[in-house]
């Protein structure tokens, strides 16, 4: 089960630099075009999975999953509150949530939160308890 999570991993860390997010005229963005802070932050829980993994610390490397999953929420609503923000200056709110709704979810995210569940529901625990 543990390969299962280190492929959890590797899927995770390749997604932030998939493209998440479509903007018009711009392009697809990635987690560290989106925002720095957010793809640090999602780097740092993917080393501290790895830590839990590597150290077979089946509740480190679940709590990690959780916080990334986590993460990942919280960037999905940040994305679409930011969208409407940018779009706050038109006069009518039909037209501002019309404008916000240009801005694309990619595939991307489904490689991060699979990955990321990958890493919460394996467990590694069960790796060698019968050795006697």
């Amino acid at each position: 089960m543990k390969n299962i999570q280190i492929i959890g991993l590797f899927w995770v860390v390749i997604g932030s630099f998939l493209p998440l997010v479509h903007v018009p005229l711009i392009g697809n963005w990635n987690y560290w075009q989106v925002d720095h802070f957010l793809a640090i932050t999602c780097w740092i829980f993917s080393a501290g999975a790895l830590f839990g993994i590597l150290n077979n610390k089946g509740k480190i490397t679940k709590i990690f999953a959780v916080l990334l999953i986590l993460l990942f929420l919280f960037t999905l609503f940040a994305i679409k509150v930011q969208a409407f923000q940018y779009f706050s200056f038109m006069p009518f709110k039909s037209w501002q949530e019309k404008l916000a709704g240009i801005v694309k979810l990619r595939w991307g995210w489904i490689v991060e939160f699979l990955g990321a569940f990958m890493i919460f529901f394996s467990n590694s625990n069960k790796i060698n308890q019968t050795q006697i």
